[in-house]
């Protein structure tokens, strides 16, 4: 470009900022230079006001952006302040310039876009040489040398004395500028199919560091840049791209990957006031896998989501519903697991056996990211599932203390780190699917359930929902199931073969008249566009007779454990997970109210839960601390009553009490044989009971 030009460009932008920007550019001279050094200016204006000038500044960034801030300079301003070193910056790029990270070629180079991604790492904020001012230590001249962004440029001679040196930084007269690196990976839900997500490096500089933390979802505009791979010595030819960031904003938006149209929204209005909505809903969860609807209706309410609530105090609820399904091997509970990864807006799934605690929350790394070695953090699964579902199978098989880490990202939502001499704090704001098998495998019916499960209470109390299936042989169960995977499996075939075999006279009507039988009824990607839908437009509120039947539940419920020796039958954590679920209930219908028909839905599923696991096998009574506490109360009468037996008899006899009279008496107290031994042994384990010679015990 001409230099007539560049004062043409000048003006132009001159024009620009004062048709729409003058109160912006007021504004930033009062503030500068220490509340604002930048100038934001949206790319869509500046296209309205000149459409080629906005398309060269995609094609030659560097260039107009010295031409905006020389216009910066010269613009006439009412007081006296020079913005000298502001800054402008540019937001909103037109969707053509915004790549995906894995898209971005070698055609990009230089040139301004615009990516969307999930932080995964940020340096520290370092001030950063821009102009290195050298002092020679012999005859004291200073010699500035400006640094670009590769290697550290000193003076070749003294331009006084021109000698070589020794020369000296003086870090005074030398200006400096704060920068940081970012790491921004792609966003979960743009990812099918379970690739591996790329990351891009991003430098950004002066006043937009230190804005974003780890697993903020951003969109980053910048230009791309090339640095060779490999070192010194033997150098690549291959290069690898790093953006030098213009500006980089946090996107509050939940979804900011889906593309709902307008014909989306039709259909998805059009859905949600059709009959049998709910049933179509679980019809299109798994739909390979037979059977177990209340489970999938669940599925479904988790997608939904309940409202989470910001209270006027500053407090928080949560309306994530969180569900475990501890089943026998072999009832499609991976599967079920799966399928909702493919269809949430958001989703990471992750199996137990394989992953850390550091690995679910957030992992302090030590590299050379950044400059030298340093620790930064890395997100977890917990952390990238922000605002969508981390689905997590085999919980049984991880190692108790990964398994803790997950006790703040259930309840608070966040998770906090100390390690390595970073503590921080970051947002987990996701619902969990977990799946797990029972303690032994398989569930033992003549045992009550609760003694099977091998999490910790403390755990299991944090679910809202917690489902028991169970693999029991039945006929004509059997039959429907074994005709549904054969004709799954048939579809399959056919469909194969006609891909495959040509020459295989199969024709497309057999095929759909198969997959019909095993085709969801909405489809995947509707339902993904649905679900994204329904929670950034519905937040609905309780109606009068939704909340009098969730009190009226809870309350009966309640009333039962009244009497002196009563167990506890339900906590206040379900009474909140009754209000989640039917606010989710009520989001499925794209409704603002929850009517009494969502409640009444929920606590049938709620009641059902506790059946299987909230209650005392042995008196038949609800009882809370089953979950909360894992032992019924039944069981803690019994123990303290056969405590308090061994140390009766112990007065007896000299010593200590033989066992075989403790398991007589016990038995004359009403208590099982089996049972009791079974609690000796515990007391044993624990300490509180200890056998001086064989045969007898003594209480500590």
């Amino acid at each position: 470009m001409a230099q007539a030009g560049n004062s043409e460009l000048v003006d132009s932008f001159e024009q620009f900022f004062r048709n729409y920007y003058d109160s912006e550019i007021k504004q930033l001279a009062q503030q500068y230079p220490n509340e604002q050094r930048s100038l934001h200016i949206n790319w869509q204006d500046l296209y309205r006001f000149d459409p080629d000038l906005a398309d060269d500044f995609i094609a030659q960034p560097e260039q107009l952006q010295r031409y905006a801030e020389e216009a910066l300079r010269l613009y006439d301003l009412p007081i006296d302040v020079s913005l000298g070193q502001a800054h402008v910056r540019i937001r909103n790029l037109p969707e053509t310039e915004s790549p995906e990270i894995r898209e971005i070629r070698a055609r990009d180079m230089n040139s301004l876009v615009q990516v969307h991604g999930i932080v995964r790492k940020a340096t520290d904020v370092r001030p950063k040489i821009e102009e290195a001012a050298f002092e020679c230590q012999l005859c004291g001249t200073l010699s500035r040398i400006p640094q670009s962004s590769g290697d550290f440029q000193e003076p070749h001679e003294c331009q006084g004395c021109e000698r070589q040196g020794p020369f000296r930084v003086n870090f005074d007269q030398s200006e400096f500028i704060d920068s940081q690196k970012l790491r921004v990976q792609e966003s979960p839900e743009g990812l099918r199919g379970g690739e591996t997500p790329q990351a891009l490096d991003i430098n950004i500089e002066d006043d937009i560091t230190g804005e974003v933390t780890p697993g903020d979802h951003v969109s980053a505009i910048g230009v791309l840049r090339l640095e060779q791979q490999g070192d010194q010595q033997d150098k690549s030819p291959v290069f690898d791209f790093y953006m030098e960031g213009i500006s980089v904003e946090v996107d509050e938006e939940q979804f900011e990957d889906m593309n709902i149209t307008g014909e989306d929204k039709e259909e998805i209005v059009r859905l949600s006031g059709s009959d049998g909505l709910y049933e179509k809903m679980v019809a299109s969860i798994a739909p390979s896998i037979y059977g177990y609807d209340q489970e999938k209706l669940s599925m479904i309410l988790q997608l939904f989501s309940g409202v989470t609530k910001q209270l006027p105090d500053g407090s928080r609820i949560r309306g994530d519903l969180h569900m475990l399904l501890i089943g026998d091997p072999g009832t499609g509970k991976s599967q079920m697991l799966a399928y909702i990864e493919n269809i949430a807006p958001r989703a990471v799934y992750t199996s137990g056996k394989g992953s850390s605690s550091a690995g679910l929350t957030a992992a302090a790394v030590r590299d050379d990211f950044g400059d030298g070695q340093q620790w930064s953090l890395e997100a977890g699964a917990l952390v990238l599932a922000d605002r969508g579902i981390a689905a997590i199978d085999e919980l049984d098989k991880m190692r108790p203390e990964d398994r803790s880490a997950m006790h703040e990202a259930l309840e608070q939502q966040k998770i906090s780190v100390s390690k390595a001499g970073i503590n921080a704090t970051l947002k987990s704001r996701c619902s969990l699917l977990g799946a797990a098998n029972p303690k032994y495998g398989r569930f033992d019916q003549y045992e009550p359930i609760s003694e099977q499960i091998d999490l910790e209470p403390a755990l299991i109390s944090r679910f809202d929902l917690i489902f028991t299936v169970t693999d029991t042989p039945d006929e004509e169960k059997d039959r429907n199931l074994a005709e549904h995977i054969i004709t799954t499996n048939y579809a399959g075939e056919l469909t194969t073969q006609r891909e495959e075999m040509p020459s295989m006279d199969v024709s497309q009507s057999e095929i759909d008249e198969m997959t019909e039988q095993v085709d969801p009824e909405i489809d995947a990607e509707l339902l993904r566009k649905y679900i994204a839908y329904a929670k950034q437009n519905c937040h609905p509120r309780m109606t009068e007779e939704a909340r009098e039947a969730i009190r009226d539940f809870y309350v009966d419920l309640r009333a039962k454990g009244t009497d002196d020796d009563a167990p506890v039958p339900v906590t206040a954590r379900k009474l909140e997970a009754l209000v989640r679920l039917s606010e989710a209930s009520a989001r499925v219908r794209l409704s603002d109210t929850v009517e009494r028909d969502d409640a009444e839905r929920v606590i049938e599923i709620v009641r059902s839960c506790l059946q299987d696991i909230g209650v005392d096998p042995e008196t038949g009574e609800f009882d809370a601390d089953i979950v909360e506490a894992g032992t019924s109360k039944s069981q803690r009468d019994r123990i303290k009553n056969l405590k308090q037996l061994i140390g009766d008899i112990e007065e007896e006899y000299d010593d200590g009490a033989p066992v075989d009279i403790v398991l007589e008496r016990a038995e004359e107290i009403g208590m099982d044989h089996s049972k009791a031994e079974h609690e000796i042994d515990k007391l044993k384990q624990k300490g509180e009971v200890y056998e001086p010679s064989t045969d007898s015990l003594r209480t500590t």
